[in-house]
This record gives C-alpha cells, sequence and structure tokens, in this order.
C-alpha cells in the first residue's frame, strides 16, 4: 500500500487529536506571528492614547461568557492602556451575565498594574434595561447608579466627584456580542453627542462598518484578530495574540490535510486507472 492509499485509509479520529495539539501548543509556546493592525483597530487605539491623563474612559461590558474568548482578551488590553495612560476607568455592565467577568478582568489588571479602587478604576455593575440606563447616564450617572457594585456610594469614589454624564467621559466603549452597539449609538452619541467605540465578536463586525463611515463609530475591534492588533499597537502581547498563533497553525493544518486529501484522491484514481484490464 502506498503512502497515499494509507493516508485515505487513516481514521479521521486521528486527526481531532491533531488539531487539538495544533490549538495547545501555541497557546502554551507562542509563536509571535505579526499582525497588522487594521484602520477601525488603529483609530480606536489612537482615540485611547490621545486623551489628556485624568480623562475617564467608560467601559461597557455587554457580553457574557459564551463570547469571553473573542472579547475578554479586547477588555484587559483596553484596560491596561488606560491604566497605562492615567485615564480613570468607570466601567459598567449592561449584559446580566457580565457582572462576573467584570470583576474577573478588572481584578487581573489592577494586580498588575497596582490600580487603585476608586482612584484609577471603578465598578459600577449591572443594571437592567439598557435603553433606560445609557439615557439616565446622559443625564446624571447617578441616577442609574447611585452606588457601584460594591454598595459604595458614588459621591465616595473619587475618581466620580467630577463626572456628571457623557460630557465629562473622553470615550465610551462598548464590547459587545449582541446589539448593545445599535442602542449606544442611538442614544449616547445621537442623543448626547458621546464619542462612542466599539469591540464586537467577528461575525457582528460586517454590521458596524457602516457607523465607521458615518463617524457614528470613532474606531472598533472585530473578534480575537481585533483583540490581536489592540495588543500589538499597545506592545503588551495577550491572549489575543496567542490566540491568533493558535487560529493561524490550526488553519494551516487543516488547509495541509484537505491538500493531502484531493493530491491523494487523484493519485490513487491515476494509479487505478492505469492497473485497470
Amino acid at each position: 500500500m502506498t503512502f497515499f492509499e494509507r493516508f485515505l485509509a487513516l481514521d479521521r479520529r486521528v486527526i481531532y487529536p491533531l488539531v487539538g495539539l495544533a490549538v495547545v501548543l501555541p497557546l502554551v509556546f507562542p509563536i509571535g506571528f505579526k499582525v497588522r493592525p487594521t484602520p477601525p483597530a488603529e483609530n480606536l487605539f489612537r482615540a485611547v492614547d490621545r486623551l489628556k491623563p485624568g480623562t475617564p474612559v467608560l467601559v461597557s461590558i455587554d457580553y457574557d461568557p459564551s463570547t469571553e474568548a473573542e472579547l475578554s482578551p479586547m477588555a484587559i488590553a483596553i484596560f491596561r492602556h488606560c491604566i497605562r495612560r492615567h485615564l480613570p476607568l468607570v466601567v459598567i455592565a449592561l449584559d446580566p451575565g457580565a457582572p462576573g467577568l467584570g470583576v474577573t478582568l478588572l481584578d487581573k489588571v489592577a494586580r498588575e498594574t497596582h490600580a487603585r479602587y476608586g482612584v484609577d478604576y471603578c465598578f459600577l455593575g449591572y443594571k437592567s434595561g439598557a435603553e433606560a440606563v445609557i439615557l439616565a447616564f446622559g443625564r446624571d450617572l447617578r441616577l442609574a447608579y447611585p452606588a457601584d457594585y460594591y454598595n459604595i456610594p458614588v459621591e465616595q469614589l473619587p475618581l466620580l466627584r467630577h463626572v456628571k454624564n457623557y460630557d465629562d467621559l473622553g470615550l465610551v466603549i462598548s464590547l459587545a456580542a449582541a446589539n448593545y452597539p445599535d442602542v449606544w449609538v442611538a442614544y449616547a452619541h445621537e442623543r448626547f453627542g458621546a464619542r462612542f467605540a466599539a469591540g464586537v465578536t467577528a461575525v457582528m463586525a460586517p454590521e458596524y462598518y457602516p457607523y465607521l463611515d458615518t463617524g457614528q463609530l470613532v474606531g472598533m475591534l472585530g473578534g480575537l484578530k481585533g483583540a490581536a492588533e489592540y495588543e500589538a499597537l499597545l506592545g503588551r502581547p495577550g491572549l489575543g495574540l496567542k490566540g491568533m498563533d493558535a487560529q493561524t497553525i490550526v488553519h494551516l493544518f487543516i488547509v495541509l490535510i484537505i491538500v493531502l486529501g484531493n493530491v491523494a484522491y487523484f493519485i490513487t484514481r491515476r494509479q487505478a486507472a492505469r492497473t485497470r484490464p
């Protein structure tokens, strides 16, 4: 039996652990493939990077654990950037599955950067009724959040003493796995003039390119690649770049298997035709 005949007879179950290795190994031993940032990611990075130190940034965690792999790397990169630039972080959650993620991600970045709660960042938690929360925040954040996630009155948080509404924020960013960016654009940007950017899952990204063209989004991150682009711009590799290594290796492996399978099929068919009486 030739190599190609053995390849065609290979049990497909052998391929599954090979795919698993192709995913795991780049995560454990990063390869460091270069990622070229796209204009939407560069625009978001610059929008944050050009803010004057001391300017608060609002980040809304609008996703649940089912899309954490794509969106949490974005959140971590943006949090790191804001802390590095001395931009106070105001974090909220409009998705009911988001509060636990918000606490975990902020704690992780705070430990790394020695950020102080209430001074460098705060977490206001979840409130139901996205449209009502966004509209109330536009009038006075205290209408939507009289206290933070830990029931500390917002008046006791130093970074919020001079923050009343969107006028006092340098940028609003929604990291979303549903249509929350539409709501932010309609009510925060159009109603109150807030500068708005978004991070969305890869399948959602094409829907929001028109918002970039109209200027309703100052920038956008799309999927894990968007997170990797932001990490590359920040110069701080994280889960985004590691994940792109894994995706690249898996895609190359799958392409290799497809090519070998087709080559083996045609070669064995030709050999069979030659030996046919």
